[in-house]
C-alpha cells in the first residue's frame, strides 16, 4: 500500500513544485541537491542567532524544502534506521554548499540573511550548523505537525503513527548567511 501512493506522491509531486513557487538548484556532477528553495519574506517570532544575526519579522530567507518524494524513494529498500539517517545527513551535507552558491549569485544576496526550514528530523542539525527554534505558535506548530503525517507514515520504518507524532515535534532550523558561507562555500 505505501508503494502505491509514494508512486501517487511521486506523480502528484510535480503539481505540488509548480504551486509552491520552489526552485530546483543546479546539479553537480552526477548529484542533484535534495533541497528545493524559495525567497520567504519571514513571519515569526523575532530569533537571535548564535552568530549575533537577529531574523526579524518581514526579513528575507530561503526557504529550504526537502525533496521528500525523492528521498522517500531513495530509503524505501533499506532497512536500517542508522543507515537511512547517514543517508539523510550526507544528503543535507552535500546539497549545502549548493545553497549558499544559490544565496552568493541570488540579485536579492545583499538582503539575504539566511536560511529557514521545517524539519521533524532535528536531532544532529546542530552539526550541520543549523540552529534548531521551536515553534511557538500552538495553531502552526499542529498544522505543520499534521502536513508532515503523510511523510512520516510513507517513510520506511516500523513505527506507527501514534509514536511518531509522540517523537516528533516540528521545529525551525536556521542558519544565517554567515554561518552557511563560513561552512559551505565552495
Amino acid at each position: 500500500m505505501k508503494g502505491y501512493l509514494l508512486s501517487l506522491w511521486s506523480f502528484l509531486d510535480p503539481l505540488y513544485f509548480s504551486c509552491t513557487r520552489l526552485t530546483y538548484l543546479p546539479e553537480k556532477e552526477s548529484f542533484q541537491n535534495i533541497f528545493r528553495v524559495r525567497l520567504t519574506c519571514y513571519k515569526g517570532k523575532d530569533v537571535s542567532l548564535s552568530d549575533g544575526t537577529h531574523i526579524k519579522k518581514n526579513d528575507t530567507l530561503v526557504k529550504i524544502h526537502l525533496h521528500n518524494a525523492r528521498l522517500l524513494n531513495e530509503l524505501k529498500h533499506i532497512n536500517s534506521e542508522l543507515k537511512k539517517g547517514k543517508i539523510i545527513y550526507q544528503s543535507v551535507q552535500r546539497s549545502l554548499p549548493g545553497i549558499e552558491a544559490f544565496i552568493r549569485n541570488h540579485e536579492s544576496s545583499n538582503q539575504i540573511k539566511g536560511i529557514v526550514g521545517i524539519t521533524t528530523l532535528n536531532k544532529v542539525c546542530d552539526r550541520l550548523g543549523f540552529e534548531v527554534v521551536d515553534i511557538s505558535h500552538p495553531v502552526y506548530k499542529r498544522v505543520k505537525l499534521i502536513t508532515f503525517l503523510p511523510i512520516m507514515w510513507l517513510s520506511p520504518t516500523n513505527s506507527s503513527i501514534r509514536n511518531m507524532v509522540k517523537q516528533s515535534s516540528p521545529s525551525y532550523l536556521f542558519m544565517s548567511k554567515d554561518t552557511l558561507t563560513k561552512l559551505y562555500k565552495i
